[in-house]
């Protein structure tokens, strides 16, 4: 009659550790440093640096277009301060790196503005202040 192999853990009955030593041992991912992907920033640093570098950060999101400042924009209450500056009542905002203008602040006084675009109220402000609101393209 052929003798069978007798399998460990019948073996080890009655043995609190089966053969891996410590209690702790052979439990789960205790010998490893911890389960997956622990300790990457810790004690896994130089295996994560080494093998997946590009594991931690942020890449690849663009800004969509439509969220962008197309424009660089000044408002009215900065072109009266300016206007008061220079000593002139009328002014080129394309020279002076401006686009567009915006209705906060108030006029002081009439002026000639000329830009690429205007926002419909601040249209209004420098009409009612007595000025034109020249749109050159």
């Amino acid at each position: 009659m052929v003798v069978r192999f007798r399998k460990k853990s019948r073996r080890m009955r009655g043995s609190k550790t089966h053969g891996w030593g410590a209690k702790k041992k052979h439990r789960g991912a205790g010998s490893q440093g911890g389960r997956g992907q622990a300790g990457m920033l810790k004690h896994k640093k130089s295996w994560m640096l080494q093998n997946d570098p590009h594991h931690f950060g942020k890449i690849g999101f663009k800004v969509p277009i439509e969220v962008k400042n197309k424009y660089k924009a000044i408002t009215l209450k900065d072109i009266d301060v300016l206007a008061k500056k220079l000593n002139k009542n009328e002014i080129d905002l394309s020279e002076l790196g401006f686009d567009k203008v915006l209705s906060n602040g108030k006029l002081t006084q009439a002026l000639t503005i000329k830009a690429k675009r205007f926002v419909e109220k601040a249209k209004q402000k420098i009409e009612e202040a007595g000025g034109k609101a020249i749109e050159n393209v």
